[in-house]
């Protein structure tokens, strides 16, 4: 694929190697739909092929939205839906494996609400700087689904199991002062500071020893694929509970946005 294949990604490419790549479905306040859930599996074996690109920076359209998770639309055609979900687990599984295939350092910029898989792009980035008054949330057992996308392979390692298991069985939102915390991301800044930060460590990483850099990435990320067949199983397991009504009420709930009643709770 080539760039201008993307049709809810934009570039900016920067003279100094840095790729600034922005999630643009601000309408939706930059959720994913079919289509951009599989651009998002795509888009890092371009960047790690692209010669010109030194580091990526991704961020969300506007100022609202990192990602808000799944678009409602695609996610209920998909509950029940046998071949869908197969579809599902395999692209969700290449969003976090591709990341961690890709050489190159990536730098997420959260600037709004992220949930599900924007979330899964912005946690699974080598460094994430988010804005102070952004809010972050895993936000799957609010639809009546497991944790999965990207959680059980990254969440403990950042900001340890009692946090993970907090904040992934309740949904509870985090915004950004929390999350720098507890570990979560990188670092926190006003909004307003954002990209002026994310793009001052992007230039400082452009500016490295490229091998040493990415050689780093690589093996840090071993820690990652240790926790391959935990996350493996996370996937399979979501995609169990898509086949359940809890799920079907979950996503009921949400657009009718209401507080769901969850046949397994009665």
């Amino acid at each position: 694929m080539n760039y201008s294949d993307f049709q809810f990604l934009k570039f900016e490419h920067r003279p100094n190697g840095v790729l600034v790549i922005t999630i643009n479905r601000p309408e939706s306040l930059n959720a994913t739909n079919a289509r951009l859930h599989w651009e998002l599996t795509k888009i890092w074996g371009v960047v790690h092929d692209d010669d010109r690109t030194k580091v990526a920076v991704i961020t969300g359209a506007g100022d609202k939205a990192f990602s808000a998770g799944g678009d409602l639309e695609w996610i209920s055609s998909a509950a029940g839906n046998a071949k869908a979900i197969r579809s599902m687990m395999q692209e969700a599984g290449d969003v976090v494996y591709k990341m961690l295939d890709c050489d190159k350092p990536i730098i997420s910029a959260i600037n709004g609400v992220a949930v599900g898989a924007g979330l899964a792009v912005a946690l699974i980035a080598d460094i994430s700087i988010m804005a102070e008054e952004a809010k972050i949330t895993d936000g799957h057992v609010k639809i009546g689904v497991g944790a999965g996308d990207h959680a059980a392979v990254i969440w403990p390692i950042l900001c340890g199991m009692a946090k993970a298991k907090y904040y992934l069985m309740t949904a509870e939102f985090i915004n950004g002062r929390e999350a720098e915390r507890i570990g979560l991301v990188s670092l926190c800044v006003p909004a307003a500071e954002l990209m002026t930060k994310a793009l001052a460590v992007a230039d400082k990483l452009a500016k490295g020893s490229q091998p040493a850099i990415r050689y780093t990435k690589k093996s840090l990320n071993n820690w990652m694929r240790l926790a391959g067949p935990i996350f493996d199983n996370s996937l399979a397991l979501e995609m169990i509970c898509f086949l359940s009504e809890d799920a079907q009420e979950g996503v009921a709930a949400t657009r009718e946005k209401r507080a769901p009643n969850f046949p397994t709770a009665e």
